[in-house]
C-alpha cells in the first residue's frame, strides 16, 4: 500500500515555524531549531504546510506504507534526541493513541532512557506536548514587580479589534501606524498600552487557532495599498505557533507591493521583550 507523506529538507529549513500552524492535525513541531514530523501516524499528506515553508524545505513523496509499528517509528526517532522524542510522546497522547503510547514508554524503558516529566506533579500530557500549551504556574516564583497606579488610560483609539471582525479601508487605518498582535500579547504584558499600543491602530489573531487565514492576508494587504498604512509592528509570543502571524504580515507586504517597514516584536510568556527588530 502506498500514501503520500511530507519530507522535510533539514539543510533548507531555517526554523523559522512558519509551517507550523499550517499542519491542522499537529504532525509538525518546531524542535531545536528545526522543522520536525513528529509523527508519520497523523500526517494526512494533504501538505497544507508546503505552501507557507518560505525555502521550499518541505516536499510530498510517495511511498509504501508498511502496517505502523510503533517500535520502528521510536528507532527513527531514537537518534534525534530527547525533544523530538517528547514531542512524538505528547502527539500521541493529544490522539488518544493510548497503545502506541505505552508501546513508545516500554521501548524506551527498555533502552533505559528516562522521559519522565522534569517535576513529579507535571501530568505526562503537559510534560510531553507542543510548548505553546504546556501549563506554567508563575504565582511561585520570587519575581520583583514594579508597581502600577491604579488605573490606567486605554490606549485603544477604534472598535473592533480582531482582524476578522476589522475593515481594513476603515478610516482609523489610513496612513496609521498599524499594531499587529498575537491575542496572548496583551494579557502577558502588563504595559502592552504604554509599549505597544500607544499611538496605533489595532489587529488582534491568532495564527494557531483562527480559520480562514487567507482572509487576514488579504486584509493586510488592502491596509497597505489601499489604505496606505505607514508601517506594521508585528508583536507575537516566543512560543512556535505564533510564528505565523509575522508570515501574514509578510505575505501582504509582498502582495500589496509597497515596501512598508515591518516590525517584530517577542514577547515571553511572563510579559518579558525578548527582542524587537525591523524585518
Amino acid at each position: 500500500m502506498k500514501r503520500k507523506i511530507i519530507r522535510i529538507d533539514e539543510e533548507k529549513c531555517n526554523g523559522c515555524g512558519v509551517c507550523i500552524p499550517n499542519c491542522h492535525e499537529g504532525a509538525m513541531q518546531l524542535i531545536d531549531g528545526k522543522a520536525r514530523l513528529v509523527s508519520d501516524l497523523f500526517c494526512d499528506g494533504l501538505g497544507a504546510c508546503i505552501g507557507h515553508c518560505p525555502e521550499g524545505a518541505i516536499e510530498i513523496i510517495e511511498r509504501e506504507a508498511e502496517p505502523y509499528d510503533e517500535r520502528r517509528v521510536m528507532e527513527t526517532l531514537l537518534p534525534k534526541g530527547r525533544n523530538t522524542i517528547l514531542a512524538h510522546l505528547g502527539h500521541l497522547r493529544d490522539h488518544n493513541e493510548t497503545e502506541y503510547l505505552r508501546t513508545a514508554i516500554e521501548y524506551l524503558t527498555e533502552k533505559n532512557m528516562n522521559m519522565s516529566p522534569e517535576t513529579p506533579e507535571q501530568p505526562l500530557k503537559e510534560s510531553f506536548g507542543c510548548p505553546g500549551i504546556i501549563s506554567r504556574d508563575f504565582r511561585t516564583e520570587d519575581t520583583h514587580h514594579v508597581t502600577a497606579p491604579l488605573s490606567a488610560a486605554s490606549e485603544l483609539r477604534q472598535w473592533p479589534v480582531q482582524l476578522h471582525l476589522l475593515n481594513p479601508q476603515a478610516s482609523y487605518f489610513k496612513n496609521a501606524d498599524v499594531l499587529l498582535a498575537a491575542d496572548c500579547a496583551a494579557f502577558a504584558m502588563g504595559n502592552f498600552h504604554s509599549r505597544f499600543l500607544k499611538g496605533k491602530s489595532i489587529a488582534i489573531a491568532c495564527p494557531k487557532l483562527d480559520t480562514n487565514k487567507e482572509s487576514y492576508i488579504q486584509k493586510i494587504t488592502s491596509m497597505i495599498a489601499d489604505t496606505k498604512i505607514n508601517s506594521l509592528t508585528v508583536v507575537i509570543m516566543e512560543v512556535p505557533c505564533c510564528g505565523g502571524l509575522l508570515h501574514i504580515a509578510h505575505t501582504a507586504r509582498n502582495n500589496a507591493g509597497r515596501n512598508i517597514p515591518v516590525k517584530q516584536a517577542v514577547v515571553s510568556l511572563k510579559g518579558e521583550v525578548l527582542s524587537e527588530e525591523w524585518t
